[in-house]
């Protein structure tokens, strides 16, 4: 009978999720020295400006955060005069939220920011090498996305 013995560092959901918080921990550096936001404001900030007129449930659904980390961003934004909520014509219950003026303006400063960052972590990517990490993290999203994992049983 040959037991199976887990190496942390060959797990590869342990490399992806340490990989992640990696580059996510130098973005969010980045965006709170720059721009004073966190990385789920500056998602909020993103998502509403690629889909002006969206609601926390489908930022929530769009992003992976959670309903209290969407809300918490939100109400950060609001404050801050960068969002603006107005009622849901398909969901009278709902908001929909749309960047300010401030919010726009603030979304034009961040965008060229974000795409230098990225540049710089997977710049040392030949583009070759880039689509196909690309393409390798899209089939691991639909997997994924896809399936139900149950333990295997003994």
């Amino acid at each position: 009978m040959t037991k199976s013995v887990l190496v942390l560092d060959d797990f590869l959901p342990y490399r992806l999720s340490f990989t992640s918080n990696l580059v996510s921990d130098a973005i969010a550096s980045a965006y709170e020295t720059l721009f004073g936001l966190s990385i789920p404001e500056w998602r909020l900030v993103a998502v509403i400006a690629e889909n002006n007129g969206i609601t926390q449930q489908m930022i929530g659904a769009r992003t992976r955060m959670d309903k209290v980390t969407v809300s918490r961003a939100a109400i950060a934004l609001t404050g801050r005069g960068l969002l603006k909520r107005s009622v849901n014509p398909a969901d009278r219950r709902s908001q929909l939220l749309v960047l300010s003026r401030q919010g726009r303006e603030l979304y034009g400063q961040i965008a060229p920011k974000a795409l230098a960052l990225e540049k710089q972590i997977f710049g040392a990517l030949d583009k070759k090498a880039l689509a196909a990490f690309v393409a390798t993290l899209k089939r691991i999203e639909a997997v994924v996305g896809t399936a139900h994992f149950l333990p295997a049983a003994e």
